[in-house]
């Protein structure tokens, strides 16, 4: 029924809260962030992704500019942990992004099911980060051979859920909504945008989120498309 598949990347195939979580450890140890006040890198991680994760639903609502992420993320961070960011003299976020895509670690059973797919169907990447980043994330995961496309925000010059990130998607991989089928874990920006333009789609939902508009399939867990596949 499918001939191309297109995927997320982080959170959908690379383990972004496993590896942004190492490298928030590594930043609390080198920087001595304790001797600030806070109690764990475990706390600090937890504030992290928290915070980090409502910017980008933010930035994928267009509420604000990518580079406000990057000024704005550790600074909140530090306040919601009751610390004088102006103690820190390091540039954090720029150690962060330098660190952060040389991470391998991928969400479980996404090698093993990323093996079985190859071959059998034509796959490609949908991703609101950025280019050199994301190529970074899939060569120190090893897999980027598995692609044939990678489209990004830049280079549809949308982000989803626009559908035109889609459209362009579809065209460049020379395919069409009938033959293809969206992954990903966000059920705003991968699986309501792909459905926008008719695409089947494929919600990664291991929390088991309720929504009003079902997708095409629901899993828990990424061999579960083995199954559908």
């Amino acid at each position: 029924m499918y001939k191309h598949l297109f995927f997320d990347l982080d959170h959908t195939l690379w383990d972004f809260d496993r590896n942004s979580s190492e490298c928030i450890a590594e930043l609390f140890e080198t920087h001595r962030l304790a001797d600030l006040g806070i109690a764990s890198a475990a706390e600090f991680s937890r504030h992290f992704i928290a915070i980090n994760k409502q910017l980008w639903a933010d930035y994928d609502k267009n509420l604000i500019e990518h580079g406000y992420i990057r000024k704005h993320r550790f600074p909140m961070v530090f306040r919601a942990l009751g610390v004088d960011e102006s103690a820190v003299q390091t540039d954090l976020n720029a150690e962060y992004l330098r660190m952060l895509p040389c991470k391998p670690h991928l969400l479980e059973s996404a090698k093993e099911v990323l093996d079985y797919l190859q071959g059998r169907y034509i796959m490609h990447i949908i991703t609101n980060g950025f280019a050199e980043i994301q190529a970074v994330k899939m060569n120190s995961s090893d897999i980027a051979h598995y692609f044939t496309h990678v489209v990004t925000s830049e280079n549809a010059n949308a982000k989803k859920p626009d559908p035109l990130v889609f459209q362009y998607a579809l065209e460049i991989s020379g395919t069409t909504a009938a033959n293809s089928l969206m992954i990903g874990d966000n059920y705003e920006a991968d699986i309501m945008g792909a459905k926008g333009v008719g695409l089947d789609t494929v919600f990664y939902n291991p929390e088991n989120q309720s929504v009003s508009d079902p997708p095409t399939y629901d899993i828990r867990h990424l061999k579960e498309l083995m199954a559908i596949l």
